[in-house]
């Protein structure tokens, strides 16, 4: 998501909890709504500093690294949810020059959010 397109999207955020006659339920979803744009938007900084190098993080553009997969393809090649055991765990497959690394249940929860925003 481009920057203008998250600034877009809280002010959308804002605009629609701060409008009178939202009852109950209406600001519930716009609380989960806003706590889900949250996880994405961690998720994608995680990214960017972790995994921006070799991977593409958007819908459009080719990987730096040709042998690493776009993230906007993952889902394609299995559901995104199956890797929170491998990144709890360290991922020691992926590309050749991949990095392990380990997350921690809040970073899986981010950058699953985020894997999803791009399918």
């Amino acid at each position: 998501m481009s920057r203008s397109a998250t600034i877009a999207a809280r002010a959308l955020v804002v605009a629609l909890v701060l409008s009178p006659g939202l009852g109950g339920h209406d600001s519930l979803l716009l609380g989960i709504a806003a706590a889900q744009a949250a996880n994405v938007q961690r998720g994608l900084a995680f990214a960017r500093v972790n995994c921006g190098r070799c991977h593409s993080l958007d819908k459009y553009s080719e990987s730096p690294l040709p042998v690493a997969p776009p993230f906007r393809i993952l889902h394609k090649r299995y559901p995104v949810e199956t890797l929170e055991e491998a990144l709890a765990e360290g991922i020691v497959t992926g590309h050749p020059s991949m990095p392990e690394f380990r997350l921690d249940p809040g970073q899986i929860a981010d950058l699953i959010a985020f894997l999803k925003s791009l399918e």
